[in-house]
């Protein structure tokens, strides 16, 4: 029997499957559609225009959103030839990206953040079940049964129908899965039927074998057997307690068998068990060793792998999506998706720790759009929660734009120089009238800074220019929502109402005031993030308000240019919001219309054009 000890504090089941739980949404999910009033739709980009890191390489997908708990798979679902890529990262929510090696400027291409608008609850797996030559799909069903969706199309145009809302054993129960582990399906013993194996909280492993199909032609199962091969990975501390695990299958030394391969909340690695026997006659008693053995993982914990032969070379590559197990997953909030190249001998190096090459600064970004530089274009800043690498702070991002050939891109400079504190809100307008963006800064402790911009960096004029008083994360946005030539200032919160304080200065030499009872009907669910836009061109500012888990919420301006008076409208079901949406509306591409820009909890960047 194996015992994999792990001396670690354990984490109770119910933080993981909260932290499983991670993203859900409960906004509309079209990726593209139109206001019933206005006719006005936002429409999602992924790289509208260059982006480059501050090493000066291009970002491959620079607007796709970033990842903190990516689950990935790679399947060739459209039957051309190549692997297609489906990463996991929030409930119900399948990314897929469509392989496009084989045609001219091939690679990787985003299609859509719901693949066939699937429920998929907190895991996914594509497995031929009927072996009829075309994927189905296995998925959680709340909570912690197994879904399972019937490919009714063919392999170049598949259709999945829900064919039953749990997979049930012989004796017709339901089959249980626990939703904090990801189950796999592979052909353990070469008797051409399908084996199901479930990873178990106490690091055990269940199999089920196939035995054909019910009347309604629904596969069934038998239990084989409640701890596959005696393995048993588990964290001791006066008991046998344990977290949560991935599973998955691969013949990584060529053999013609299928060696196991091992994820879990208490490991920092990947840990492969070695099919010792054959195909017909597996054999999986060995102890679990650390992969790749030349160059092994090292992660915050909890990887979820996948193979696929990604250089066309016939060997298998390999990918981990890092979930953040109990070695401080704030570290791989940023880096979090490992591609690991095999090469001669069965080597294999890391290439990357971020397949998926994006904006992605962490968790919980906040993106802020002026003239920083005073050249007349908008530059971004961007906020996160805390800084993936020391921990100690929030940082505020600064790229840079720059026009090449008349062509904009977005260049990463530098971090702004500030003190520590968490959750930094960054909004920038023109407070004196030098012609530079000055910056407001919200943080966790529901105030907000002033910081003069010089054109040499930011000088701090107050630490403490706006107070609240009882609230938290505060998040500034400037307009001038009276029509008197200087800017106003709107402040979301923790509660998810928003203050109002009326500019009684001038252009050069603010002083905002409180407007104690403005808009008392304006809020959402908790974390409010405000955005001021003429969305409908009637010549006042609208309101957009982000929210912890309402996505972005719309108030039509139906009042006057010099006296807003904000409506609920149903204008941002036209967005794919996220969970803790942060809206902001900024040129960056130079068209002459100003874009929409969501900040999201996964730490990267939306952007969507808007178009009539």
């Amino acid at each position: 029997m194996k015992h994999y000890h792990i001396v670690f504090t354990f984490l109770s089941a119910v933080l993981i499957t909260i932290a499983g739980c991670r993203g859900t949404r409960t906004t509309n999910q079209n990726e593209k559609s139109s206001s019933a009033t206005q006719q006005i739709a936002f429409k999602r980009l992924i790289d509208p225009f260059p982006v480059y890191e501050d090493t000066g390489s291009a970002l491959t997908h620079p607007f796709q959103g970033g990842f903190n708990t990516p689950r990935p798979q790679f399947v060739d679902i459209d039957g051309d030839g190549d692997e297609d890529l489906f990463v996991q990262e929030n409930t119900n929510e399948l990314i897929f990206f469509r392989n496009k090696s084989a045609e001219s400027g091939g690679g990787l291409q985003w299609k859509t953040n719901r693949y066939r608008d699937l429920d998929i609850g907190e895991w996914f797996r594509f497995v031929d079940l009927d072996k009829d030559g075309v994927m189905d799909l296995l998925t959680e069903q709340p909570y912690s049964y197994i879904r399972y969706y019937h490919n009714e199309g063919t392999a170049q145009n598949p259709k999945f129908v829900l064919a039953a809302d749990s997979l049930r054993d012989v004796n017709g129960k339901p089959i249980f899965s626990d939703r904090q582990n990801i189950p796999n399906v592979t052909e353990i013993d070469c008797d051409d039927k399908l084996d199901l194996f479930i990873g178990r909280l106490d690091g055990t492993i269940t199999r089920y074998e196939s035995v054909g199909r019910n009347e309604r032609g629904i596969p069934q199962f038998k239990l084989v057997s409640k701890q596959f091969e005696g393995i048993e990975i588990v964290k001791e501390v006066g008991g046998s307690l344990h977290g949560a695990n991935t599973l998955t299958f691969a013949d990584i030394d060529n053999d013609n068998d299928q060696d196991l391969f091992w994820g879990d909340f208490f490991e920092p690695g990947l840990l492969l068990i070695e099919n010792t026997g054959s195909c017909g006659n597996p054999v999986l008693k060995g102890e679990p060793e650390p992969f790749p053995p030349s160059n092994p993982v090292k992660s915050s914990g909890y990887n979820a792998p996948a193979f696929a032969d990604w250089g066309g070379d016939g060997d298998l590559d390999l990918f981990i999506g890092v979930l953040g197990g109990a070695y401080n997953a704030n570290k791989t909030l940023a880096e979090n998706f490992y591609f690991y190249e095999q090469g001669k001998k069965g080597r294999f190096r890391r290439r990357s720790k971020q397949f998926i090459n994006s904006i992605d600064i962490g968790n919980e970004s906040k993106p802020a759009v002026g003239d920083l530089d005073g050249d007349g274009d908008n530059d971004l800043l961007l906020a996160n929660k805390i800084d993936p690498e020391q921990g100690n702070t929030s940082l505020v991002y600064r790229y840079e734009h720059r026009s090449e050939k008349e062509k904009p891109s977005l260049h990463m400079n530098d971090t702004l120089e500030l003190p520590e504190a968490y959750h930094y809100a960054p909004a920038l307008g023109d407070l004196n009238g030098d012609g530079l963006d000055d910056l407001l800064l919200g943080n966790w402790k529901g105030r907000v800074a002033y910081y003069r911009n010089t054109d040499n960096g930011f000088e701090k004029v107050s630490s403490d220019y706006i107070g609240l008083e009882r609230v938290s994360h505060s998040v500034p946005v400037l307009g001038d929502l009276d029509d008197d030539g200087d800017l106003d200032l709107i402040v979301g919160e923790s509660g998810g109402g928003i203050f109002y304080f009326e500019n009684k200065g001038s252009s050069r030499e603010p002083n905002f005031v409180r407007q104690k009872g403005a808009f008392p009907d304006i809020s959402v669910d908790r974390r409010s993030t405000p955005a001021l836009n003429d969305i409908d061109g009637d010549g006042d500012l609208d309101l957009f308000l982000g929210s912890k888990s309402n996505g972005m919420v719309f108030f039509r301006n139906t009042g006057s240019i010099k006296k807003p008076k904000f409506t609920s409208d149903a204008l941002s079901d036209s967005v794919n919001a996220p969970v803790l949406a942060v809206p902001r509306f900024g040129d960056l591409d130079e068209d002459g219309r100003k874009e929409l820009l969501m900040g999201l909890e996964s730490g990267g960047v939306l952007f969507y054009s808007v178009e009539d």
